[in-house]
């Protein structure tokens, strides 16, 4: 990465950075772009420069999230059977490791709190779901089963991490909760995949 796009790369995360603690603490739809600009030390325009609009404020890493069920298929890892396996091995991975990502971090509860209090937050989730699964069916071989393969892996996935938040707000530690979920996760995915899950490292 050249020096312009380290800089660039540099500023967006300070905004990002910016805007989530004004989020967490006042809500996000009290807190305008105009007062993000403010505490990141930047105009108004340079913020829609890098977030078009407040929810990408809000899910900096977007993006990420849509492309990484596709990327966990396309190629599938060495060793691995199947999509299905792909997907519920990187899951199970990320609950026993407490993966800050899919929320088992410290400061987990107040964001799940912030999504819940806004329509336009959970309308954006909803969004960022339908943009996984769609890539998620393309990055599938091709086949007339591939839109319903991925609808069913996509949904256990996001299924997964719904009860995760729920248990996390309802306040049980995050520790009991990863392994309930893995042990429920592989489970879930038996139908869809008669590999063996992946040994716990």
């Amino acid at each position: 990465m050249g020096l312009r796009e380290t800089k660039k790369q540099q500023t967006r995360t300070a905004i990002a950075d910016a805007a989530l603690p004004l989020f967490l603490e006042h809500g996000f739809d009290r807190v305008t772009v105009a007062e993000v600009a403010r505490h990141a030390g930047v105009s108004t325009n340079t913020v829609f420069n890098y977030f078009p609009t407040k929810e990408d404020l809000f899910f900096d890493r977007q993006s990420e999230v849509e492309r990484h069920l596709a990327a966990l298929v396309d190629p599938l890892p060495p060793g691995t059977c199947c999509p299905a396996a792909a997907v519920r091995d990187d899951l199970c991975a990320a609950l026993e490791r407490g993966d800050p990502a899919i929320g088992l971090g410290p400061g987990s509860a107040g964001f799940f709190r912030t999504v819940e209090a806004s329509p336009a937050l959970r309308a954006r989730e909803r969004e960022i779901g339908e943009r996984v699964e769609s890539a998620l069916a393309a990055a599938l071989p091709s086949s007339p089963t591939a839109p319903l393969l991925a609808g069913a892996l996509a949904g256990l996935h996001r299924a997964t991490l719904r009860e995760l938040r729920r248990r996390v707000l309802a306040g049980d530690p995050p520790a009991t909760v990863a392994t309930a979920l893995a042990t429920a996760a592989t489970r879930a995915f038996a139908p869809l995949c008669t590999c063996p899950a992946a040994p716990t490292p």
